[in-house]
């Protein structure tokens, strides 16, 4: 399963997530309280066709940008529990219900390349 987050303003600018990176990065929309509960509820489930505002969108980059990926640096990545790590994704799948939460994550670079999306998107929609 995957996710397409498309520009409002154009149809041909578009950013791409797994279902790994995504869960990963809605949780982290969810720690900054940009957005309503039930907007983030509809993000978790690819082709609701939900939106996201200009103005949220801003405001999802620039708390990417100044609160994250300070935290973060080049090659770690976050996990949905927000915890960091440095070491790189072995694409091992964690089926232990305590270990779940290893599966997904979301790196440095790609929430590089979400901002820059962010930061140029008129706002955008998740399918």
């Amino acid at each position: 399963m995957s996710f397409t987050l498309i520009d409002q303003g154009s149809e041909n600018f578009e950013l791409n997530a797994s279902v790994w990176q995504w869960k990963a990065a809605v949780e982290l929309i969810r720690s900054y309280d940009i957005l309503s509960e039930g907007t983030l509820r509809q993000m978790e489930y690819n082709a609701t066709g939900v939106k996201v505002s200009v103005d949220d969108a801003r405001e999802i980059a620039n708390k990417i940008t100044d609160i994250t990926l300070p935290k973060m640096g080049v090659g770690k990545r976050i996990f949905a529990d927000l915890s960091i790590t440095d070491a790189p994704d072995d694409m091992t799948l964690h089926r232990d219900s305590d270990e779940q939460w290893k599966n997904y994550s979301v790196t440095h670079e790609w929430l590089e390349e979400f901002v820059e999306f962010c930061q140029n998107s008129k706002g955008f929609q998740v399918f």
